[in-house]
């Protein structure tokens, strides 16, 4: 628990540090020989923790370009970010990346590709008797912030089966807090479940004792879904074509490394919790969060559009509904991108 605790000060310490723009200022806007990339400190963002740490996204930019990063806690935090300029790509859910779109002025927040699919389990207190969709009425549900991945995840669940929560007149309560805070309430056994991502899953399933229900990916089509997504400003990655391309070229072959070097990526992700938070994970979680994910840069674009739906269903996307004409930015290896129509 220590060793959770040590972790969970440092992110916080690193989010502080973005909210207050002691790392950048967000009106810094003569960035063009940078790069600025957000990224979360879980395993599921292997692509830009391996990317940085090797040096394989340096090295595809070229000496004469910087690259600066910023590690967040939440999507919602790097979609502002991206709104202030202070960043110029991140690596989010599905969720950020589909409200950053509609949100951003002139549609400007793009996905430009894939980063992870699956990854997502319902752990059980195992002091709760949870065994089906039937048992969840009565209980306490924990997942991320509201209208994030997990957060969208969990209600779908949750109406598919004929279950309400207690703010819509039904028995199922759902907290809507933070990894850290889902840890804590499950050593105190004061919720019945989490939805979570890796590696928290896994933390809660091998530290905690918690039973892992079903692995999200069970419930979707071909059991594959777009977990993390790189998204990023169109009109930086126009203006910046020379480097971009070569960057996301190495984001595909980063991704190819990391599935053929898992042990090696495992050492990777938890010397970087170690250096930015002096801690790191078991090598038994890391290894086994890792292998519930796959790692690609292939962004399932049903899965998202699927994901918009049952996000809109819920209220998220507003009253007047929602277009995703455009969301995403393809690209070729020797061509310049071209929005999609």
């Amino acid at each position: 628990m220590k060793t959770r605790s040590a972790v969970f000060a440092g992110i916080a310490g690193i989010v502080l540090l973005s909210v207050l723009g002691i790392t950048l200022s967000s009106s810094d806007t003569a960035h063009d020989s940078k790069l600025r990339i957000a990224y979360f400190p879980n395993i599921g963002h292997a692509i830009p923790i391996v990317g940085i740490e090797k040096g394989f996204f340096q090295n595809s930019v070229g000496d004469q370009i910087k690259i600066e990063t910023r590690v967040f806690d939440s999507g919602p935090q790097a979609i502002e970010s991206l709104f202030s300029n202070s960043i110029d790509i991140a690596y989010v859910g599905p969720g950020p990346a589909i409200i950053g779109f509609l949100n951003s002025e002139n549609h400007n927040i793009k996905i430009l590709g894939g980063a992870a699919s699956g990854g997502a389990s319902f752990i059980v207190h195992p002091n709760s008797e949870i065994n089906s969709a039937s048992d969840f009425a009565g209980k306490k549900i924990a997942a991320p912030q509201i209208g994030n991945t997990q957060d969208v995840s969990l209600r779908h669940y949750l109406s598919e089966n004929g279950l309400k929560t207690a703010e819509k007149g039904g028995s199922v309560i759902v907290y809507n807090i933070s990894n850290p805070d889902i840890y804590t309430l499950f050593v105190k056994g004061d919720i019945d479940g989490a939805w979570v991502a890796e590696p928290w899953a896994t933390i809660l399933e091998i530290e905690l004792g918690g039973k892992r229900l079903f692995h999200e990916e069970e419930l979707w089509p071909n059991k594959e879904f777009a977990s993390v997504l790189l998204i990023g400003n169109a009109d930086y990655v126009e203006k910046n074509k020379e480097f971009f391309i070569p960057f996301l070229n190495s984001h595909h072959s980063t991704a190819a490394w990391i599935n053929s070097n898992p042990t090696e990526t495992r050492i990777i992700f938890n010397d970087f919790l170690n250096s930015h938070f002096g801690q790191s994970l078991s090598d038994d979680v890391v290894d086994i969060a890792l292998s519930n994910l796959v790692i690609t840069p292939d962004p399932k674009p049903n899965s998202v559009f699927s994901f918009a739906e049952r996000a809109d269903a819920l209220g998220y996307l507003g009253r007047n509904g929602y277009d995703l004409s455009g969301i995403f930015l393809y690209f070729d290896i020797n061509s310049i991108p071209e929005e999609d129509t």
